[in-house]
């Protein structure tokens, strides 16, 4: 990322999949200079007001947000893609706004979502599945160590640290879209679009162009290729989606352009951040918006 970072719009905290608390995040944006944090945590909107008030502490300016998993079984893809969902700060005072979303995300992930995954894992990969690569069947208490609110990185991380598997292809082969187990997480965007549409609710496409990355590291994730993404394109773009998220780490050169055509073509805005889960591998101020851009955004929140 070549302009200077005044906006980073994608970051978790630990009320997802982060190792930040809301207060430790803010603080590092205030270290490196960043005026505005989008705090976009995997569907759940704990944290928020925390991240609000810390932002006001250090003068920095506090976007909410929830990163939305939308499930797809389609003929040509089954699987997972993100939606950024922003808003004003004052929603989080609204009771009603704030419950209903919840009830909404909570149709997607949870408790029944990770027994089912669990199922699959030992119908498939358990000592009696069809192809044995765990040494005992899995249980829900071994997600539910990592984290009561699990995604695929819990998955990840309970093969490694219980089951003793460091291979990550032999991981993916278990948890990955391809795997036979694989069940998507996330809400139908059939489910979503009355309550986006109702709220006004500002959405961007999360990392399009992710499951592309050419280079090494975490930012490819296991996400479609882009020609896929191009597919399903018109149906966020029915549902009234607004922007797409063009600045990511996991985007080369070639697919911010791409992105940047597609955003001119259906009148949406652009978007960036630098998806922070941890201090190393996915740290914070890695992409952002410039001041310019981002004023852009803020006159497109409701």
């Amino acid at each position: 990322m070549d302009q200077k970072i005044f906006a980073d719009l994608h970051n978790h905290t630990i009320a997802s999949d982060g190792d930040f608390t809301p207060e430790q995040l803010i603080g590092l944006a205030k270290a490196v200079g960043i005026k505005a944090i989008g705090i976009t945590d995997h569907d759940t909107l704990k944290g928020l007001k925390n991240a609000v008030l810390t932002g006001i502490k250090y003068n920095i300016e506090v976007i909410p947000g929830v990163e939305v998993s939308i499930r797809f079984k389609l003929p040509f893809f089954t699987g997972t893609l993100h939606l950024l969902c922003y808003f004003k700060q004052g929603r989080l005072l609204e009771n009603h706004f704030v419950e209903e979303f919840q009830n909404i995300l909570a149709q997607g992930r949870g408790k029944t979502l990770v027994k089912a995954r669990v199922d699959e894992i030992n119908k498939n990969f358990g000592p009696f599945g069809k192809k044995v690569l765990l040494k005992r069947d899995m249980v829900f208490e071994d997600i539910e160590a990592f984290s009561r609110n699990a995604t695929r990185r819990h998955f990840a991380m309970a093969i490694n640290k219980i089951f003793g598997i460091e291979d990550a292809d032999t991981i993916n082969t278990i948890i990955g879209n391809q795997s036979p187990a694989y069940l998507p997480s996330g809400i139908k965007l059939e489910d979503m679009i009355p309550f986006i549409r109702k709220n006004d609710l500002l959405t961007v496409l999360a990392h399009p162009a992710a499951g592309s990355f050419t280079g090494p590291g975490h930012y490819k994730e296991v996400l479609p290729p882009i020609e896929i993404v191009k597919q399903i394109l018109p149906q966020f773009i029915k549902a009234g989606m607004k922007g797409l998220e063009v600045y990511y780490p996991g985007h080369i050169k070639e697919h911010r352009d791409l992105m940047k055509s597609w955003a001119k073509k259906h009148d949406l805005i652009i978007t960036g951040g630098s998806d922070c889960h941890d201090g190393m591998e996915r740290p914070l101020g890695v992409c952002g918006l410039s001041e310019s851009e981002y004023i852009i955004f803020k006159e497109s929140l409701a």
